[in-house]
């Protein structure tokens, strides 16, 4: 039988972040870890000795991890980890619209904006959009069993956007619609980051302010190399990942991801 944890006396606590929330990021953390191989969760007395906080906030914690269905409460006897949770991740091995299909077809969605306007200046440069030209915007929200899990914001050359409306996208994903119009996809550049959840979007995905997003920008292009859509993906942490099946012969190439660092000098300090 493995043994708990190790015992600390409390956690870095961040401003901000509330200490129910920041609890159950590391309870989650050692669950998917596999560090409660026994099932069973310590005790309420010990987590509050363990972190330094009030029963309140642990209990608070084991009910955000019930909910998300990670744990199971049993009255009299503690907490324990659910014994259903998926053993192993699946694999990808879909090509970019089987994987477009496959979203749409999981997820139900909410058409919140379809308007044509000017996008901001790095998605016009992307597009190869003129100073003002306006392209159409559409913003979406996708669910399962509504439980919001992505938001979807993406622009569209208003040459291709002539059949983009509300009505259109509750009934085809937007690729559909692009198809449909005779676009056949071409090369795809993707860009992957983490950001926190400002409030509108936190608001959106059910999640609290500051809360870890995953972002990945995807830039479309058809046959001919031009770009045909612009869309940035904010995903809630905690309930999706990313996955990526790269062939052998692409480890080596751009194709298979490239690390980038932003890292900027710090400016010159002036001495009196």
């Amino acid at each position: 039988m493995a043994r708990p944890p190790a015992p600390a006396p409390s956690f870095d606590r961040v401003p901000g972040t509330s200490l129910h929330r920041q609890l159950f990021v590391v309870l989650r953390d050692e669950i998917t870890r596999g560090v409660y191989a026994s099932g069973a969760l310590p005790k309420e007395e010990a987590l509050c000795e363990r972190f330094g906080v009030s029963r309140i906030t642990v209990r608070r914690a084991l009910s955000d991890l019930a909910a998300l269905g990670l744990v199971e409460r049993r009255h009299g006897l503690g907490t324990f980890v659910r014994t259903d949770l998926p053993k192993a991740r699946a694999q990808p091995s879909l090509g970019l619209v089987d994987g477009l299909r496959k979203t749409a077809l999981e997820t139900d969605v909410e058409v919140l904006e379809v308007a044509q306007a000017v996008p901001p200046h790095e998605v016009a440069a992307a597009l190869h959009l003129e100073v003002g030209e306006k392209a159409v915007h559409a913003l979406r929200l996708r669910s399962i069993d509504g439980t919001p899990v992505m938001l979807t914001d993406a622009w569209v050359p208003a040459r291709l956007g002539k059949r983009v409306s509300a009505a259109a996208l509750r009934k085809q994903a937007l690729y559909e619609i692009l198809l449909a119009q005779g676009v056949k996809f071409g090369r795809v550049v993707q860009e992957i980051t983490a950001e926190v959840a400002e409030p509108a979007r936190a608001r959106l995905l059910n999640l609290e302010t500051g809360a870890p997003l995953l972002k990945f920008v995807r830039l479309l292009h058809d046959l001919d190399a031009q770009p045909v859509q612009h869309l940035t993906v904010s995903l809630a942490a905690e309930r999706s990942r990313i996955l990526m099946d790269i062939p052998g012969e692409t480890i080596n190439t751009l194709s298979a991801g490239q690390v980038v660092h932003d890292v900027h000098p710090a400016p010159a300090r002036r001495h009196p």
